[in-house]
């Protein structure tokens, strides 16, 4: 865990900040300069994530990338996230990092994330215009997704268990909230 006194005090934090905490494993990110620190996620929610790229690498157009965490989209200089998998246009990506919203955002939710991906994030993906943020939920198995409309999230689906979730945003996929967790 990084130490206090290594971060500057009496101030939100920024990305030179961010930049300057150790590689020691965790999972550091920033949202409108709060230091949001998460542990190594469960099997479970690597197999969801590791099952939805495969899925959504096999469908992805040539102009996009999906890429998994850990991976910096910098959406402000006192907000960097890292969603647990994410669909950029190849365009806007960097050596380093997005430097702009993705086209989508996906967050698997857990115990010690639930709230912050929920809300937190949520709100700031919303106000950043992240056009797709879809929450998957490991307990129920579900998919719920949001599409923004006039800068306002809009929840488009909730897909439970064995149902097909069918998203033509970013592009046509199949995905089956259950079987993320073959």
């Amino acid at each position: 865990m990084v130490h206090v006194s290594l971060l500057p005090q009496s101030r939100p934090l920024t990305r030179s900040d961010l930049d300057a905490l150790p590689d020691d494993g965790h999972r550091y990110e920033l949202i409108d300069g709060a230091l949001i620190v998460t542990p190594a996620p469960s099997w479970q929610h690597q197999t969801i994530v590791g099952e939805l790229h495969v899925l959504l690498h096999a469908a992805c157009p040539a102009h996009l990338q999906v890429l998994l965490a850990p991976f910096d989209v910098v959406l402000a200089l006192n907000t960097v996230v890292q969603p647990d998998l994410l669909i950029a246009r190849r365009s806007d990506l960097t050596q380093r990092d997005l430097p702009t919203a993705p086209v989508l955002a996906v967050e698997v939710l857990s115990p010690s994330t639930r709230l912050i991906d929920l809300n937190l994030k949520r709100a700031r993906y919303e106000r950043s215009g992240v056009p797709a943020y879809w929450v998957i939920d490991p307990e129920q198995p579900s998919i719920t997704a949001f599409d923004l409309r006039e800068g306002v999230y809009v929840e488009t689906a909730v897909v439970v268990g064995e149902d097909s979730f069918r998203p033509t945003a970013p592009y046509d996929v199949e995905i089956v909230p259950a079987r993320l967790l073959d």
